[in-house]
């Protein structure tokens, strides 16, 4: 079983999809040990202890400074025995020593296709409203292992959704969760605690059949 870590900001739409395919046993090999909070008023920690899962909140307030924040995750991450890290929803980019010591092992969800709308300051609602305002016809979401360049890692998964006519950046986001990040995010985790996950370079290979 591969021990799981969480890491939220908000809400939780992510973590909960990821907690459903687990009570289904879409993830035979996938152990959801914690769910970690950079915001203690999170309604993702009150999902998480409904599902029985251990929480903690690292409140980045509470820190001097983003270093000392990334620390407190690091050493937490590393006290649990974590072996993958998913992002569902944490709004702060770790820092590179979080990424090197757990390199090829922290899973993230973005809210379009990669490489379109991604990269530092795009996230929740902005990513929508820029393909809006650009005109695109298709966005969607893209799992991806995180890498020191933001939302630049190696691809898992990628999923198209049809941008429609009279979206607003909350409809848009809404069916881009239901169509796709609830979808492609479980589905990267269990790929990835089955061992079916091989990096080439910069591009990922299910290895299917394993």
């Amino acid at each position: 079983m591969v021990k799981t870590a969480i890491l939220v900001s908000g809400g939780g739409t992510n973590l909960q999809a990821v907690i459903d395919a687990h009570l289904f046993g879409d993830l035979k090999n996938c152990e959801l040990t914690a769910v970690i909070s950079s915001n203690p008023g999170a309604y993702a920690l009150k999902r998480a202890q409904n599902a029985g899962i251990s929480t903690s909140a690292i409140d980045l307030s509470t820190f001097p400074t983003r270093r000392t924040f990334n620390t407190a995750i690091l050493q937490k991450l590393k006290d649990l025995d974590i072996e993958l890290v998913v992002l569902a929803g944490f709004m702060y980019v770790l820092d590179h020593r979080i990424v090197t010591e757990y390199e090829n092992r922290i899973i993230n969800v973005h809210p379009s296709l990669v490489p379109s709308f991604c990269g530092e300051g795009c996230y929740g609602l902005r990513v929508h409203k820029m393909a809006l305002e650009y005109g695109v016809k298709v966005s969607g979401a893209t799992v991806h292992f995180v890498t020191e360049e933001v939302d630049g890692g190696p691809i898992i998964l990628q999923k198209a959704v049809s941008v429609l006519e009279g979206d607003t950046p909350r409809s848009l986001q809404q069916r881009i969760m239901e169509q796709a990040e609830w979808e492609l995010l479980p589905k990267a985790i269990g790929l990835y605690c089955d061992g079916k996950l091989k990096i080439d370079g910069h591009r990922v290979i299910i290895e299917e059949g394993i």
